[in-house]
């Protein structure tokens, strides 16, 4: 039985934040949708509820029966699910005379209750709402306030139930990660046993047991994600896993031989298949993105789907879907808007009769990461930044051949050994080259040319969902331009994106 930590989504951007948090105690949690709550069975040790970007005064406001829960199950709402929690239990929630968003000062905070246990007063919080608790909930005392909000946080007289205003979850809030300790360990008695090598054991034998002697098909990227998937599937059935590592013609320099040279080192059953002339054909005129990466999608399941075909009894097809993937397809509100297609979502076509195996579904990203160090895999792994399925299609704006992929690859070659080379490519979460669909005047020695313009592209996230541009050195950009107009023939102009997610995307299509 997993102990765990159950939270309740309603809408807010960071609720994926509090996850991270509560697993980074070695706890392991899930999120529900506020309107999906499972069953509160004996291993939900307590209930967090999420902020949102509703306000608890409006007519279809979300709510729950928090008063409902077991009584001995205790319960933290954070922003929103502080407000309904005194909106609905006998207190007044009210538009706010003075917002506040941003970093403010907690102060009067009561330590002699253990949510605040050693967290010190006129410490940093991170508030973010228009509404603010003018009364308590009902048989609630007032446990810390700020200059502008008397009740910052709450707790009831007879149970192990607590409302703050603000989020403890975001760095901002400095002492967040006490707090959250305080409530997930020490309120709700936690033993912090849920490890990378305990998920990994329990995986693995899980896996033993609902595979059995089936075999598994699995198509690798060169990820993170796919290789520890494959790693934990290769450990519980051995030999029965078939990879499939495709040359699309759209990866990076050399990339499908160092691949393919690291998954040997790993004892995996890999088949590499060069694909690069049908994907090209596939792409043949195509300059609308969706309509690339469509077209990619189409010729992998075909390629896929023959050398599935060479492998015998096949009943699984192994996934390296991840838990944001999960959550945001059960969100609070439906799918979000269609931004651009995933090249890994969207189920397999008719044909496939194969059942699904995702190991990682309960993973974010870093706790990917983290179990692939307990199984041995190597940091040259471990430590790539993601990569887009569609490869460098999606980073060749307008239509694809394969002079522009070699021109892009040696651009992106220059970029990312300099990050390597320069100690900076583990400080950045993702960095590539994209060929515009623009020419540039220049001039070489004594002549005047007309060539193509490159930008590079390096952002700092956490996971991928927000993502800042990376101040990197103007030093190291400008020997990085000067290599590759001087090494890269057909290029004269190197820019860099300055832009943040949101508004832009990571990616440029």
């Amino acid at each position: 039985m997993t102990e765990q930590i159950l939270i309740l989504d309603f809408g807010s951007q960071f609720t994926q934040l509090i996850a991270r948090r509560v697993r980074e105690l070695n706890v392991y949690c899930e999120i529900h949708p506020f309107n999906k709550i499972p069953a509160i069975t004996s291993e939900i040790k307590g209930i967090i509820l999420s902020g949102s970007p509703c306000s608890v005064r409006e007519e279809d406001a979300p709510i729950v029966d928090w008063q409902g829960f077991p009584s001995e199950i205790p319960v933290l709402g954070i922003c929103y699910g502080a407000q309904m929690m005194a909106q609905t239990g006998g207190g007044e929630v009210l538009p706010s005379s003075i917002r506040e968003y941003g970093r403010t000062i907690l102060n009067k905070i009561d330590n002699r209750y253990a949510l605040f246990k050693e967290v010190a007063d006129h410490t940093q919080v991170w508030m973010s709402h228009s509404d603010t608790i003018a009364s308590a909930p009902t048989g609630a005392d007032i446990i810390a306030s700020t200059e502008t909000v008397r009740v910052a946080a709450f707790k009831l007289h007879d149970q192990p139930r607590y409302g703050i205003q603000f989020h403890p979850e975001v760095t901002h809030t400095l002492q967040g990660k006490t707090i959250l300790k305080n409530f997930v360990v020490d309120i709700c008695e936690c033993s912090q046993n849920w490890t990378p090598d305990s998920f990994a054991e329990a995986s693995i034998k899980e896996l033993k047991e609902k595979l059995g002697d089936d075999k598994v098909i699995m198509g690798l990227s060169g990820g993170v994600d796919s290789s520890v998937a494959a790693t934990l599937i290769h450990h519980a059935i051995g030999k029965n896993l078939y990879c499939i590592f495709v040359d699309n013609g759209l990866l990076r320099k050399n990339e499908f031989e160092e691949v393919l040279e690291s998954y040997k080192g790993l004892g995996l059953n890999v088949i590499g298949v060069d694909a690069k002339e049908q994907f090209y054909t596939a792409l043949q005129g195509l300059t609308d993105p969706e309509a690339k990466r469509k077209a990619i999608g189409k010729t992998f399941i075909d390629v896929f789907d023959a050398e599935a075909h060479k492998v015998e009894g096949a009943a699984w097809l192994g996934q390296g879907t991840i838990y944001p993937d999960v959550i945001e397809s059960v969100s609070v509100k439906g799918p979000s808007v269609t931004i651009k297609s995933h090249h890994n979502v969207g189920g397999l076509p008719d044909f496939m009769k194969l059942q699904v195996v995702e190991p990682l579904r309960l993973l974010f990203k870093d706790g990917v990461r983290e179990v692939g160090k307990s199984l041995d895999i190597p940091q040259n792994i471990l430590g790539r930044h993601p990569f887009p399925g569609p490869g460098l299609a999606i980073r060749i704006l307008g239509d694809i051949t394969a002079e522009k992929v070699q021109i892009l690859q040696e651009v992106d070659a220059i970029f990312i050994n300099a990050l390597k080379d320069s100690g900076l490519y583990d400080k950045v979460w993702q960095a590539g080259a994209i060929l515009l669909p623009v020419q540039s005047v220049g001039v070489m020695g004594d002549e005047r040319t007309y060539e193509k313009v490159v930008a590079l592209r390096a952002v700092t996230s956490v996971d991928g969902m927000t993502a800042d541009w990376a101040h990197l050195p103007y030093e190291f950009l400008a020997d990085v331009s000067n290599e590759i107009i001087n090494r890269v023939k057909g290029v004269n102009r190197v820019v860099y994106d300055i832009s943040s997610k949101p508004p832009a995307t990571i990616e440029w299509e």
